[in-house]
């Protein structure tokens, strides 16, 4: 190694030189050539050289012939050494597409990995949704309605989850894609407001359901079933609970007379004790007289976040 333990300024050598130029550099006597820098050539056998770059409209590295003696290079000489240098160029970027290719594959297979799961996930609501609703229905006509709708809002749960491709959700767009079937609505009869919070996949999809069901019950028994109906909800997050939670309320007014039937639908329990509850959290719904009200508390996690 002639400078085992050194390094140079790449503008102060003949490699830097020849790799910031992009092309060969010839030099018959190193002592006659201002652009080697004669004191760390000194102490060495060098008397002449030819430096070679490294892929050079691109240049990564430069490759160096020596020669003991005064002498000029052969054309031989100089054609072997840009082959040295084209073939190094080639190895390294046959190396980084290998790297890139591995990286593909495992990225790819990652992907599989999480399709399957995803697909597995989708076939296993859609099993249970019509399990359940196969089971409350008292017709198959209400079956139809009843599974088409809850399979049509899985469906625009897992559009705008790939919409956002598949990262986190703002809860204010999983309550208007939830409340989209029940067209614009009338002047008043719905509001909604809350702080900015970001909901996971899962999170998501399970909320959109769930406020799909509390909708579907407002349109068909509760507050939207008449003319001055209406829904009003909200969230918010309380900073002083340990850890901070967050808190959904939903609440009708101005419908029919309201009465707790008692045992729970598949829309209830999906509601109440499903997906909809969060780890940690509660879910309640409360057949008050005034308006059919639920209310769900969960603390802040990585499935429910504040933005930013």
């Amino acid at each position: 190694p002639l400078w085992k333990g050194r390094s140079f300024p790449l503008e102060a050598c003949v490699s830097g030189w020849a790799m910031l130029n992009g092309k060969m550099a010839i030099i018959p006597d190193i002592y006659d050539d201002p652009r080697v820098p004669q004191d760390a050539y000194r102490p060495t056998f060098v008397k002449s050289m030819v430096m070679t770059p490294v892929r050079p409209d691109d240049p990564i590295a430069a490759i160096g012939a020596y020669w003991a003696e005064t002498r000029q290079p052969t054309a031989e000489e100089v054609m072997k050494l840009e082959l040295i240098a084209r073939a190094t160029a080639t190895a390294l970027e046959n190396a980084s597409l290998y790297a890139s290719l591995t990286e593909a594959v495992s990225h790819r297979d990652g992907l599989i990995a999480e399709l399957d799961h995803r697909v597995k996930n989708v076939l296993a609501s859609v099993m249970s949704i019509a399990s359940q609703t196969l089971r409350g229905a008292t017709t198959p006509d209400a079956f139809r309605q009843s599974f088409n709708g809850r399979l049509m809002a899985l469906s625009r749960a897992h559009e705008m989850l790939a919409q956002k491709t598949w990262s986190e959700a703002p809860l204010a767009a999983v309550v208007e894609e939830a409340r989209r079937p029940f067209g614009p609505g009338r002047a008043g009869a719905f509001a909604a407001s809350g702080p900015d919070l970001r909901l996971s996949t899962e999170a998501a999809s399970a909320l959109l359901l769930s406020i799909y069901e509390l909708g579907d019950n407002a349109q068909r028994f509760g507050a939207w079933s008449t003319p001055d109906g209406r829904v009003d909800l909200s969230w918010r997050v309380d900073h002083e609970a340990q850890p901070p939670a967050f808190h959904l309320s939903w609440r009708e007014s101005g419908g029919p007379a309201v009465v707790d039937p008692g045992s729970r639908g598949f829309g209830g329990r999906l509601i109440e004790t499903g997906r909809a509850r969060p780890p940690a959290g509660s879910a309640k719904l409360d057949f008050a007289a005034g308006g059919l009200r639920f209310e769900l508390r969960a603390p802040l996690s990585e499935r429910i976040r504040l933005a930013g």
